[in-house]
């Protein structure tokens, strides 16, 4: 595994990290305690050490699985959560962004996680007002000081948010959450430029375009009810996998697993700190930590511990 440091919070970071929604039962299975431990033993074997969650994958529900299965070794994490939506039942929240409201959800994570501190604690794609909001991020910087958050991030929900990149610092915010993939490469022209002119950490978010570049799916695919991606346009999801076939016979190297090439195609950005896939196994943590082994990966990178 290689590592970096995340922007100006100087926390060292594995570049590939451990997205975790799917344990809130929206992307086709609902998983037990026993599953979840043996994912994150395979994260620990690979050294994988950034976990990255939010209150509202399952009403808490991933953190409650993520709090059991790192209770032991809490202090071996880098444990990033969000805060702003509340979950009600699939694929539908409230938004919840108010000072009081999120220091309710800061002491549920607490409690969720079984930890006392969040190393990580990221605004979840909030907008207008929801970001415009000093009482909130007065708030926050006194939970800092009173040791329940480390750092603060922003998860933006547009991939083109450059208004709140370009506050970032101001509000107290040390790193960005983002989509970026092969597919979608948006961030590369404001937001980038903008976390890097400010020693932003950046963690790459759907780095697999929600799947699309693992080389599992044809044009035609079909996905469960209970699969996030039966929601997408059917159109737009048949355009983007005739994309990635031609992506996987122009630019995927021989011998390369598709998967991994995602991977780290995004981690050659000098912007990038990790990129945070998810995956339904063991087996799919260690593929994803083998991306870190191509040589796309380079060790030289400015972030590179």
């Amino acid at each position: 595994m290689k590592y970096r440091t995340l922007g100006k919070t100087g926390m060292e970071v594995s570049v590939i990290g451990l997205g975790t929604w799917q344990f809130g039962g929206e992307w086709g299975r609902d998983y037990t305690q026993p599953e979840v431990d043996a994912i994150f033993d395979k994260a620990r074997e690979t050294g994988i050490n950034l976990i990255d969650t939010a209150e509202c994958y399952g009403d808490h529900l991933s953190e409650k699985f993520i709090g059991r299965a790192i209770e032991q070794d809490r202090e071996n994490w880098v444990l990033a959560t969000k805060f702003g939506h509340k979950f009600h039942d699939l694929y539908e929240r409230t938004r919840h962004f108010q000072a009081d409201e999120v220091r309710q959800q800061l002491e549920d994570s607490l409690r969720a996680l079984r930890t006392d501190y969040i190393d990580l604690y990221q605004l979840h794609s909030g907008v207008g007002e929801e970001f415009d909001n000093d009482e909130l991020w007065t708030m926050l910087d006194k939970q800092k000081q009173e040791g329940k958050i480390r750092h603060i991030g922003l998860s933006i929900g547009k991939k083109e948010d450059s208004y709140q990149t370009k506050k970032a610092t101001d509000v107290g915010a040390e790193s960005i959450q983002v989509v970026y993939n092969r597919l979608d490469r948006s961030p590369e022209e404001e937001v980038f430029p903008s976390c890097e002119e400010q020693n932003l950490g950046v963690l790459a978010r759907v780095p697999m375009a929600s799947g699309y570049l693992s080389g599992k799916y044809k044009p035609g695919a079909t996905f469960a009810d209970n699969d996030v991606r039966h929601r997408h346009d059917q159109e737009e999801t048949r355009r983007k996998l005739e994309t990635v076939a031609e992506l996987e016979k122009n630019e995927v190297p021989e011998g390369v697993p598709m998967a991994q090439w995602a991977l780290a195609w995004c981690l050659k950005h000098d912007a990038v700190t990790c990129v945070i896939p998810g995956c339904k196994n063991p087996e799919q943590v260690a593929s994803n930590a083998a991306a870190a082994e191509l040589d796309m990966v380079s060790g030289s990178h400015p972030q590179s511990v």
